[in-house]
């Protein structure tokens, strides 16, 4: 069940609301969650980024039909849809770098298992592979040749040390329920529990929090 689907259900109307808005909408909750979570989100499912470039596109070309009027009321639709197109980039380069630096920090991490590999788009994942390409090489031509070839792997795992550095899963997120749910949470003294109700804002560990994004019942402020 992905969030529309809960949407669908807190929200009878959902479905009149035109794609176009819809689809700025998930844009902006995917910009928020993925801004806010320590680790990389899965990519939009259903063909969502294609339609938010077709969106783009469209409104560029009609942006570049409308240039030039000098017809009042055309320079006001004008700059209503200038304005809505300058939030679209905002949001779409947003997200994207914010998905750039996870991947950029922990590149080994999300290309170590098939699980995690899925969560990178097709780009994604050819410029993480030739990312690490690249460092990898780097580091050769710079000192690692100088090692036994045994110490030369930037993925080692001797003595049960992995040398993959990997996002922190005990950072705090601040998320919205969406269903009334039992939200149960680590603390550093204790572990804690509370019957969460639809709407509350909770803030908790991501690694506890994770389990009630994934299956619906919250999403990340």
């Amino acid at each position: 069940m992905d969030i529309d689907d809960i949407l669908r259900e807190v929200d009878p109307t959902f479905d009149s609301i035109p794609q176009d808005t819809r689809d700025l909408q998930a844009l902006t909750r995917a910009w928020m969650a993925e801004r806010s979570s320590p680790e990389l989100l899965d990519w939009p499912a259903d063909g969502f980024f294609e339609r938010i470039n077709e969106r783009i596109k469209q409104q560029i070309e009609k942006v570049e039909e409308m240039t030039g009027d000098m017809d009042p009321k055309t320079n006001f639709a004008l700059i209503v849809i200038q304005t809505e197109l300058e939030r679209y980039k905002y949001l779409v380069r947003s997200y994207l770098r914010a998905r750039i630096a996870k991947i950029d920090k922990h590149t080994l991490h999300y290309l170590s298992r098939p699980e995690l590999r899925a969560r990178l788009s097709p780009s994604e994942l050819a410029y993480a592979t030739r990312h690490q390409a690249l460092l990898h090489n780097h580091y050769l031509s710079s000192f690692l040749s100088s090692f036994p070839p045994p110490l030369q792997n930037l993925n080692d795992t001797a003595g049960n040390i992995s040398m993959i550095d990997t996002p922190d899963l005990d950072t705090a997120v601040f998320i919205r329920l969406l269903k009334d749910t039992l939200v149960e949470g680590r603390g550093t003294d204790a572990d804690g529990q509370m019957d969460g109700k639809n709407g509350d804002v909770v803030i908790l560990r991501w690694s506890d929090a994770k389990k009630l994004v994934d299956s619906g019942f919250a999403e990340i402020v």
